[in-house]
């Protein structure tokens, strides 16, 4: 049973990841058309064509790796000085192969010279590059807040799990009571399992952020008053110092870090609770803000990852995973014992995760890379600009396909990066249990 979840797992991710391409490459497409410009393939995958139909001027179709995507645009870069005329892809992949195979040319028919993508204005080319990786965010977007105000997130709230029964340092590495611990404050107060805490020194409170804050602030006498068995009461507490987890300025605890603050000796019963749309769309800010972060930090993780995938070294729970490791995932996900539509939230929320580093990345402004044609186009606007206010001569198109060896040492890159994240997702995977 357990390995046909896993394939379910699997094969539902697969499906997630082509429609996420056929999606980012439906941007390209519909922005390409409604500008006038030519398009004579729309392909999901790469490798020999499975299935395809042509309709209008456009052959659309699925191949068999399903590893990416491309729609190929007549004229996507300047005519060299031999006047010739490429058709060019949108995938860097792709766009690889087409450089190294110059019998992979699309020729040109009549009337194509008026709708060559490099003749169009460079806002539409933005508009046309950006759309892509657009639709990947709009994707991610949708999915996170249908899943953040329709479900929830496992949220901590004031309702008592468990009273710890003395008092240990959290920078212990040990979590149960030796000879000489101090009774803890809530031991002594009489706090129960299932009490919750509506009020602390007479202050309402009704999120287990607050009350946190609230309790680490406070050490000496105070008054907890909880709800128990339909009716109120209010305990008396005197809390002690201890060392705690330290946290952030987002309220979120710092991994290793303890500062010394108040102490209750309780932990919190977490719940799964729909998130307003104002806050989903805070919580989205910050999952776009983690993402951002972790591409910045994608050159520090390559020690760590050739010491996973080569070493004996431990596969870090924040390291890079690829498509092979968000399979996997995937199908972990559909093995755990959990209820059906958590599971399927989980699984929501890796495909949201993976279209918003579909986004983020195709943003960089770095030839084969969406991002570094949507550079080359604003450059390009920038130069005529400046030409036209100091009454120069139009320098006419920026020629993007001079930075093209700049492009093969950025996909060389891009290349062994993955294939040093493929083996460390086959040999040392990222495992969520």
């Amino acid at each position: 049973m357990t390995m046909l979840l896993t394939a379910l797992g699997i094969l539902l991710f697969a499906v997630g990841l082509l429609f996420s391409i056929a999606w980012h490459e439906l941007g390209h497409l519909s922005t390409a058309k409604l500008f006038g410009i030519r398009v004579p393939q729309y392909m999901v995958g790469f490798g020999p064509t499975l299935w395809s139909r042509k309709k209008g001027e456009t052959e659309y179709g699925i191949k068999a790796i399903p590893m990416g995507g491309y729609i190929r645009m007549i004229g996507m870069f300047p005519p060299g000085a031999d006047g010739r005329i490429e058709a060019r892809s949108t995938s860097p992949w792709r766009g690889m192969i087409e450089d190294a195979r110059t019998a992979a040319y699309e020729e040109l028919k009549p009337g194509d010279e008026t709708r060559l993508f490099y003749t169009r204005k460079p806002w539409k080319r933005v508009i046309v590059m950006f759309a892509g990786p657009f639709m990947n965010l709009v994707l991610a977007v949708a999915i996170f807040l249908g899943v953040a105000m329709g479900f929830g997130f496992s949220t901590q709230t004031t309702e008592v799990a468990g009273v710890q029964k003395c008092v240990i340092s959290q920078s212990a590495n040990r979590d149960t009571c030796a000879k000489g611990d101090p009774v803890s404050p809530a031991q002594a107060a009489g706090l129960k399992s299932g009490d919750r805490i509506v009020a602390f020194n007479g202050q309402p409170v009704n999120d287990w952020a607050t009350l946190s804050d609230r309790i680490r602030e406070t050490v000496g006498p105070a008054t907890i008053t909880v709800e128990r068995d339909g009716s109120r009461q209010v305990l008396g507490a005197t809390l002690r110092e201890n060392m705690v987890a330290k946290k952030d300025a987002d309220g979120e605890v710092v991994p290793g870090e303890f500062v010394a603050a108040g102490y209750l000796g309780f932990a919190a019963r977490s719940e799964i609770l729909p998130l307003s749309f104002s806050d989903s769309v805070v919580r989205m800010g910050d999952m776009i803000e983690n993402g951002v972060q972790s591409i910045i930090a994608l050159p520090s993780k390559v020690p760590d990852l050739w010491n996973a995938a080569f070493g004996e070294a431990e596969r870090k729970d924040d390291s890079p995973v690829g498509v092979v490791g968000a399979a996997r995932i995937s199908g972990e996900v559909m093995t755990l014992d959990a209820p059906a539509q958590n599971l399927f939230a989980m699984f929501l929320m890796l495909l949201a995760g993976f279209n918003l580093s579909l986004f983020l990345f195709n943003m960089l402004p770095l030839l084969p890379l969406d991002g570094g044609h949507i550079a080359g186009a604003l450059w390009e606007s920038v130069r005529r600009n400046l030409a036209r206010l100091f009454r120069r001569p139009d320098p006419g198109p920026f020629d993007v396909a001079k930075l093209m060896p700049v492009a093969y040492v950025v996909a060389g890159v891009f290349i062994c990066f993955t294939l040093l994240v493929l083996v460390a997702d086959i040999v040392n995977p990222v495992k969520i249990t």
